[in-house]
């Protein structure tokens, strides 16, 4: 998918590129695969708001993804390629050969009549899904199941792709997008190939309604608030922020401490971290 660039004949249009739209051939989604959501906005059960930032934005439809692949042995065939305005990855609509309908995440180098399917002996093409157990070493692949039969959880951001690396017992060694390798069940179901709409990342925003549009609000920098309101708050003119390390409006260090859990049940499972964990 390619950048459209914007002439400068705003302020708001003179750093600003959007995606071109050359793949997606509908945008009306199906109706039956689509459902409202409620916009929490940030805020917890009370109303107590609990991640800053949040609220406003479009109203959206979330359309209803297949994770899980478990549609086994029956051939479908792409019909459409759609926007998603829930994730970074467009989608595409698989019709299969017993009448029913889904939406998956479209691979790259999918087209429209192409025909895909989810078998444990389906063949090494893009957008068939099957064991990695199945999978030669090197493959490419997303939509990667940890726990099997759960639903994939990793790589399904757009432009990612995964690389099964080594296969020993019951498990496969993957290298993620973020630099970590892990372990995960040989019998987890992936998805063939890299997912689409690569250049997602390229594009700038160019203006702050943009971002407003997304749902996200202006955020401040604890240096220009009150000392009541952050730890850098306070001082006469442009003050430092009079601490040896800076911190959270909590009271927590912040930016480089590492806050994963030091026994997560997972940690056996990953042989090397990403760089920036």
């Amino acid at each position: 998918m390619t950048i459209r660039l914007y002439k400068a004949y705003t302020p708001g249009t003179r750093n600003r590129s959007v995606l071109g739209f050359e793949e997606i051939v509908k945008s009306n989604p199906q109706k039956k695969l689509t459902f409202g959501q409620h916009n929490e906005q940030g805020r917890n059960n009370r109303g107590i708001i609990t991640s800053r930032y949040r609220g406003g934005g479009h109203k959206r439809l979330y359309r209803q993804i297949d994770f899980r692949r478990n549609k086994k042995d029956i051939v479908g065939k792409i019909t459409t390629i759609e926007y998603d305005p829930n994730r970074s990855a467009n989608i595409c609509l698989v019709n299969y050969e017993d009448g029913e309908k889904r939406y998956i995440l479209h691979p790259r180098g999918i087209e429209i009549g192409d025909t895909i399917i989810s078998s444990n002996e389906a063949p090494i093409l893009i957008g068939n899904a099957l064991p990695l157990t199945n999978m030669p070493l090197g493959t490419a692949i997303h939509n990667i199941e940890i726990s099997p039969g759960k639903g994939a959880q990793l790589v399904r951001t757009a432009g990612t792709l995964a690389k099964l690396i080594a296969k020993e017992g019951h498990l496969a060694t993957l290298r993620l997008p973020s630099g970590e390798v892990r372990l995960v069940s040989q019998n987890s179901l992936a998805t063939i190939g890299q997912i689409g709409n690569v250049d997602a990342n390229n594009k700038s925003i160019g203006k702050a309604g943009s971002k407003r549009w997304l749902g996200k609000r202006p955020k401040i920098r604890g240096v220009i608030m009150n000392p009541i309101d952050h730890p850098h708050g306070g001082g006469e003119g442009r003050a430092p922020i009079g601490r040896k390390k800076p911190l959270t409006p909590w009271g927590r260090t912040a930016l480089g401490k590492r806050t994963r859990k030091i026994k997560k049940y997972s940690d056996p499972l990953i042989l090397r971290r990403r760089k920036n964990g």
